[in-house]
């Protein structure tokens, strides 16, 4: 198996194995996402503009786990933790591991290991890093499904990880 280069970007790159192409990250070793919720049983989704597919989504917060050197070993709770106080300025009680998968494995290398964090409070700011202008949204348990169907007739995109999350908590 002799791996090709053909591209190598700052944050992603263009590999082929075989003669097959995919993308994977040079300055990551994976990806985490975080389904939040707060003590009153509400979920913690941000909604940020994407470029790539020229929308704002509806995401769970996550982030890439070793992309920068100060955070190089870090584990992927800690990722996890940092990424939700980062993005949306709260701290869970909890983290606990859902289910890690291959992102799109006809796509990429990488895996993204998705968590619950449990009794979420507010603590910080939010909003994430340098340009991503992220909000956040505070949905309640029983009026999830309804919020979901309400933004996608506005046009805004709903990430997968959402789904997969709540999947793996069997909706608590």
């Amino acid at each position: 198996m002799e791996i090709i280069s053909h591209f190598e970007g700052r944050y992603l790159s263009l590999r082929e194995i075989d003669d097959w192409e995919f993308t994977t990250r040079p300055n990551a070793t994976s990806v985490v996402g975080v389904l939040a919720m707060t003590p009153n049983r509400e979920f913690i989704l941000i909604e940020q503009y994407r470029r790539p597919v020229q929308a704002r989504v509806l995401e769970i917060c996550a982030g890439l786990v070793g992309d920068e050197p100060e955070f190089a070993g870090e584990s992927l709770a800690d990722t996890a933790r940092r990424e939700l106080l980062e993005e949306t300025g709260y701290v869970a009680e909890e983290m606990i591991p859902l289910l890690s998968s291959p992102t799109s494995a006809g796509m990429t290398d990488e895996m993204t290991h998705l968590f619950f964090a449990k009794n979420s409070i507010k603590s910080g700011l939010g909003g994430g890093v340098a340009g991503e202008k992220i909000i956040t949204h505070l949905v309640p348990f029983d009026k999830l499904k309804k919020f979901l169907k309400e933004n996608l007739k506005k046009g805004l995109l709903i990430d997968f990880k959402i789904h997969a999350a709540l999947a793996a908590t069997n909706w608590l």
